[in-house]
């Protein structure tokens, strides 16, 4: 891919008024895209993808139950072994509902917008992180690598953290409410 395509894209995800577009239509968006995807559904690859999609709800979930937004850095739980484990949990999430259809032109063209969209969403966000935390979030990045996981700030007694007033702020019972029932929608569209 040229440099000018990249740019381009990488625009189109940083655009403001398309971000916000986009976040006021994301549910009917979200429900759309549902519909393509049960359409498409293989009964051979629920299981495998209900399976993949569940670790990346698990993962969402930690997030909720341990990030403090914005309010303090949060260092514990996942966020000891990856920076951006949120992301990483949301992409095997909605990866593991694509991976259903069994359609690998489906899937790469998932990979590729989510990528797209994760890496722009990241680092607008370092950019306020910096701002909110300073020479702390400075050395986080230094230890804690981006999307890689890694152990270097590892700390078991830390690695199950979970806070309640997280978990409801970030509406975590929603997500997973949503999920399950996102599950069983796609489990009777699947095997009727």
């Amino acid at each position: 891919m040229t440099n000018h395509m990249t740019d381009r894209i990488n625009t189109f995800f940083n655009d403001r008024k398309i971000r916000k577009t986009l976040l006021k239509i994301r549910l009917p968006l979200g429900i759309v895209l549902l519909i393509i995807v049960a359409l498409q559904l293989k009964p051979g690859w629920f299981l495998p993808g209900l399976l993949v999609s569940m670790i990346g709800e698990i993962v969402q979930v930690w997030c909720f139950s341990t990030i403090k937004t914005k309010k303090k850095l949060t260092v514990t739980g996942p966020y000891m072994i990856v920076r951006n484990p949120m992301y990483l949990g949301r992409f095997f999430q909605l990866f593991g509902i694509i991976m259903m259809t069994g359609n690998p032109w489906l899937m790469l063209i998932f990979m590729a917008v989510y990528y797209f969209y994760m890496i722009n969403r990241v680092r607008r966000e370092e950019v306020v992180l910096i701002d909110l935390f300073g020479k702390d979030y400075e050395a986080y990045c230094r230890d804690v690598n981006r999307y890689i996981p890694g152990l270097k700030r590892f700390d078991a007694k830390h690695l199950g953290s979970f806070d309640k007033e997280s978990f409801r702020q970030n509406h975590a019972l929603i997500n997973i409410i949503a999920t399950l029932l996102c599950y069983v929608v796609l489990y009777a569209v699947t095997f009727h």
